[in-house]
């Protein structure tokens, strides 16, 4: 039996022995799971579903550290599930159709399957649909797990037919709850003082099995007890860090350090934290596809540019491969944490969102419908459409909200960059159309 399967066999006695304190700390029932109560409590969703004993197939969509794999054991145990984990980053078809067809016969046995699926999203179109027969037939209960937005990464049809259940970060009173539980498994405090203590959860920005991994290397290389103040945990954190490199221990916390780098405009430490992840062996399809969504997210429309030198170098480095391609893929770090810095773009999409959400059932407004037919000319369907390339100044002015909708602006670009310039082109626009209303008198003067 190969190592993918070996992992659904129970634990022996004893194996948790030399395991890192996350792993030895794993809660044992739901209960015990912190900072996820709006999910597992009595009246969230799962709470729900424990209770009568019937689990429909769901996306854990959280960040890394909030307990998405533990949840989906705890899951299988609480209904008397087989718990089979596959992760999608080292698997392929082959895997898949092993998995279903033991499914298909434990079923037989009167036995059922909770399918976890790690990385869910780094499965391609094809491989996702291959999931639909067996979870719609209920030889499986499919519980995916990913970081990544589900309505972006997963297939319609697969996630029409699974829940999404929004983890949360962990706040800090769940992490220090998870502090007081390594303190118990040591049998002593974490020699820290209060400050320290503080900064340590802000070191784990929400990740509690990072949280747990800083704090289990400070009891291993603090044995004297001794009390640390900040700038002391910091020394310490930081003599452990290449052992977290080869471990794949600090991969999270690697990445987060390239991030806040990069959005510091600080290209010496991005460069320094991104070579730091290529020597630790890091999946280099996982970096740049990081380094893509920072040009999307942090940079945005205050150099567009960004985004397309992402994919070029992306694409560069699947042509050349290492070493020669981490030459672009450095000069791609410089250029990410040289651009200027808008997360304006991200910002309007949310906001979209939220107020499409509020009132997604409202109908264009009359005059940008179509009228293919006969029936919808006379509905009004495209009446009083102003067609605006034919306005002198190539802008009618006319609104494009619904009717039951007052017009909202999500799009606040700021003075860097290319955002400079939109910024001109959007106060043009809306003079304009204050002059068109009758709102106001004054000829606006064209700035493009």
């Amino acid at each position: 039996m190969s190592d993918l399967f070996e992992s659904a066999e129970p634990e022996q006695p004893g194996s948790k022995a030399g395991q890192p304190l996350a792993d030895r700390l794993r809660p044992a029932d739901l209960a015990e799971v912190v900072g996820q109560e709006n999910l597992l409590g009595a009246d969230g969703p799962l709470g729900r579903m424990l209770a009568a004993k019937r689990l429909s197939s769901m996306i854990l969509w959280g960040p890394p550290g909030c307990g998405k794999t533990t949840i989906a054991r705890l899951l299988a145990k609480g209904t008397d599930l087989f718990f089979q984990p596959l992760s999608a980053v080292f698997s392929g078809v082959a895997d898949l159709r092993k998995i279903f067809d033991a499914a298909v016969k434990r079923r037989r046995t009167g036995q059922g399957t909770l399918l976890f699926v790690d990385e869910i999203h780094r499965f391609n179109r094809a491989q996702q649909d291959g999931f639909l027969p067996y979870v719609e037939d209920g030889t499986v209960v499919l519980v995916g797990a990913t970081t990544e937005n589900p309505s972006f990464e997963l297939n319609a049809a697969l996630l029409s037919r699974c829940q999404v259940m929004v983890l949360r970060r962990l706040d800090d009173a769940a992490l220090d709850k998870l502090l007081s539980r390594a303190e118990s498994d040591a049998g002593r405090p974490l020699p820290l003082k209060p400050d320290a203590r503080d900064a340590l959860r802000a070191m784990a920005d929400g990740d509690g099995r990072y949280m747990l991994a800083l704090a289990d290397d400070i009891f291993a290389l603090n044995k004297d007890s001794q009390v640390l103040d900040t700038a002391g945990l910091a020394k310490a954190i930081q003599r452990r860090a290449p052992v977290y490199d080869k471990d794949r221990e600090g991969h999270y916390n690697l990445i987060s350090a390239v991030h806040k780098s990069l959005r510091g405009s600080d290209p010496d430490a991005a460069l320094y934290w991104v070579t730091r992840m290529i020597d630790a062996g890091e999946d280099m399809a996982f970096l740049l596809r990081r380094l893509t969504v920072f040009a999307a997210e942090d940079i945005g429309m205050a150099d567009p540019q960004a985004l397309q030198m992402a994919i070029t170098v992306w694409e560069a480095f699947d042509r050349i491969g290492p070493p020669e391609a981490n030459i672009p893929l450095a000069e791609l770090v410089i250029y990410l944490a040289t651009a200027p810095k808008s997360n304006a773009g991200y910002v309007a999409l949310g906001e979209a969102m939220s107020a499409a959400r509020k009132t997604g059932s409202l109908m264009p407004p009359a005059h940008i419908l179509n009228a293919p037919t006969k029936m919808m000319k006379e509905l009004g369907y495209g009446k009083g459409y102003a067609y605006d390339h034919d306005d002198p100044d190539a802008f009618s002015g006319k609104n494009y909200f619904p009717d039951d909708m007052p017009r909202t602006q999500f799009y606040r670009p700021n003075e860097r960059g290319f955002e400079r310039e939109i910024n001109k082109r959007l106060a043009y626009w809306q003079r304009l159309r204050e002059k068109k209303a009758g709102n106001t008198d004054e000829d606006p003067k064209d700035e493009q």
